[in-house]
Parts: structure tokens; C-alpha cells; sequence
């Protein structure tokens, strides 16, 4: 089973089409002949669409735990995956659209055992914001733009990217509509500073949306955020408790090294994915492409930094 996504790019002047199957094909990887039967069926289509590429990212796991590191364990299933792809001849993306690796925690736990297997640190940041005043509420979709403006606030202090406030504004309101979704805001005093969306489906949660204002921030809103939306998600009957994204190089360097660490202190499972995978048929013409995209990527990301920080500013 797969969606997948057709986009017409310009490029070199002319209209190319990219095909794109977010977070999958679904299927049993276990069994070989549905391997084969679906990757032949997707290199197929990219033939027939005439694609520059077909882009797949499975949520197939590679392992658990940190490369090298003890509590290190592979899967053999997505070790297989990764060798067929890399015979019939698919490229690793450059363009990792989906967090490739993650953090789990395992809600079947009770609560008592979730707050002592933390780090010392964390639960103590859970108590001190607690103490000092932090309250957390479930919000509604009327607040959807204030937590928009938030997002941005957070994009520009953080450095990263975010879409225009439409993108987000349809996505929130479809999965909280859906029942799918979940908003938990952190309160001083009744003012908002803090915010996370949920999305939970089939027994697993996921912290998908965190955003922050810069007051209070010594309080800790964000660890008792945390906790609050796992003890939801239990109260939800989910099994898991995804605190999407992980650094891709589990090393200092990594951008994502800081957030990294603050998750851990939460006491999860370093969960490591396929991530992913191109297929194309016009490999001279992929090369053209995938050598000039940094370059288009890192124009667009400039812009939307811009944007974000104008944004930012007039509000």
C-alpha cells in the first residue's frame, strides 16, 4: 500500500515530474516476493510517468540504539530492505523529507516508572515547573493562529524553516477535526508560553508541532509539556509515544545534537530508520538534479527565514 505523490518541478527550463511515496510503501517486508513485486511495480511507474525520480521513505527500522554504542541492536529485516534497494540500483536521498530517526518511549510502563527511569535532571525540571506555577490545559482550534504566531516565533529563535500560515492552519484543523490531534498549551498565570500538538493514530502518539515564547523559559514549561503528553497519550490508550526526530549523525555536530539530548532525558528508545530512497530511470539527469537541489534548498531556506522573520516582526 502507497500514496503516492506527483509534482511537476521546472527545472533546466523545462517541466519534470517527481514522484514521491510519504512514509511508504506499507507492506510486510518480511516477505520477499511482495518486495519485489511492489519495488517492480514502483520503478515501473517512474518509467511510465517518465520521473526524474520516485522518492519511498518505508517506516522500516534499522536498528535501536546509538551505532557502536552497546545498547545497540539491528534489525535484519530493514538490513535486508537496504541491500535489495541498493541492487536494483536506488540512491540514499540527499532530500530526507521525513525525520529518518526518533525517539520512543514505551507508555506501557506505568507513571511512576516512566519518572524513574528519566534522568534525574528532567524530572526535576518536571517538578520545578510544576512548583513554580506552570499549569498545562487542553486547547481548541480557536487558538490554532495564536499557536501559528508562537511556531513562527520559535522558527526564527531556533533557525529553522516553517511554511506559510495556511499550510498550518488546514493541517491542525483537519486532524483536531478528525479527532486525531491533541493541543496542550503551558500556562503562567493564564498566559500561554508554551504549546505542543499531538497526533496519535493506531496506538502510537506523536509530538509532531512544539512551540515556545521566550518568557518563563527558566521554568521548564517544556519538560512538563512532555510529561503531561505522554500521561494524554496513555489516557488515549496509546501504546507509544514518538518524540519525532533524531539527529541523522549521532554526534555533537549534528544540529539536532541539543534537542537530542533533551529528549533523552526522557529515558527513550533511539529508534533508527530506513529513511529515504530514490529510484530513477534518467540517471544522468538525476545527477543534474540532485547536484543542483542543495543549491535551490538553500535559496528557498533563506527566503523562508526572511519570511519567517518579517512575520515575526509585524505581529
Amino acid at each position: 500500500l502507497a500514496m503516492v505523490l506527483r509534482k511537476q518541478v521546472n527545472f533546466l527550463g523545462m517541466k519534470f515530474t517527481v514522484l514521491y511515496a510519504p512514509k511508504g510503501p506499507s507492506l510486510d517486508w518480511t516477505n520477499k516476493q511482495t518486495v519485489a513485486e511492489t519495488l517492480d511495480f514502483l520503478q515501473a511507474l517512474c518509467r511510465k510517468q517518465k520521473a526524474i525520480l520516485l522518492k519511498i521513505d518505508p517506516d522500516v527500522l534499522l536498528g535501536r540504539g546509538i551505532p557502536g554504542s552497546e545498547e545497540e541492536q539491528r534489525n535484519p529485516t530493514g538490513l535486508a530492505l537496504q541491500l535489495e534497494l541498493k541492487q536494483r540500483g536506488w540512491k540514499f536521498s540527499q532530500d530526507q523529507i521525513q525525520y529518518r530517526n526518533t525517539v520512543l518511549i514505551d507508555l506501557r510502563q506505568s507513571e511512576d516508572e516512566l519518572l524513574s527511569a528519566m534522568k534525574q535532571k528532567t524530572r526535576y525540571n518536571i517538578r520545578l515547573a510544576a512548583k513554580k506555577g506552570i499549569t498545562i490545559r487542553q486547547g481548541n482550534n480557536s487558538e490554532l493562529p495564536a499557536l501559528y504566531n508562537m511556531y513562527a516565533q520559535t522558527a526564527v529563535r531556533d533557525d529553522f524553516v516553517i511554511r506559510h500560515e495556511d499550510y498550518y492552519l488546514n493541517t491542525w484543523t483537519a486532524f483536531l477535526d478528525a479527532g486525531m490531534a491533541k493541543i496542550l498549551v503551558a500556562e503562567v498565570e493564564g498566559q500561554p508560553i508554551a504549546a505542543l500538538i499531538l497526533f496519535h493514530f493506531n496506538g502510537t502518539s506523536r509530538y509532531m508541532y512544539g512551540m515556545s515564547t521566550e518568557l518563563y523559559r527558566d521554568l521548564m514549561p517544556n519538560h512538563l509539556l512532555q510529561w503531561e503528553a505522554m500521561r494524554l497519550s496513555k489516557q488515549m490508550g496509546c501504546h507509544t509515544y514518538d518524540m519525532w526526530g533524531a539527529p541523522d549523525v549521532f554526534d555533537e555536530t549534528d544540529s539536532m545534537w541539543g534537542v537530542y539530548r533533551f529528549k533523552q532525558g526522557f529515558n527513550g528508545i533511539t529508534a533508527r530508520h530506513l529513511g529515504a530512497w530514490d529510484y530513477s530511470p534518467r540517471p544522468l539527469l538525476y545527477k543534474t538534479y540532485t547536484q543542483t537541489l542543495p543549491k535551490l534548498l538553500d535559496v528557498m531556506r533563506r527566503r523562508g527565514k526572511s519570511e519567517n522573520q518579517k512575520q515575526v516582526q509585524h505581529d
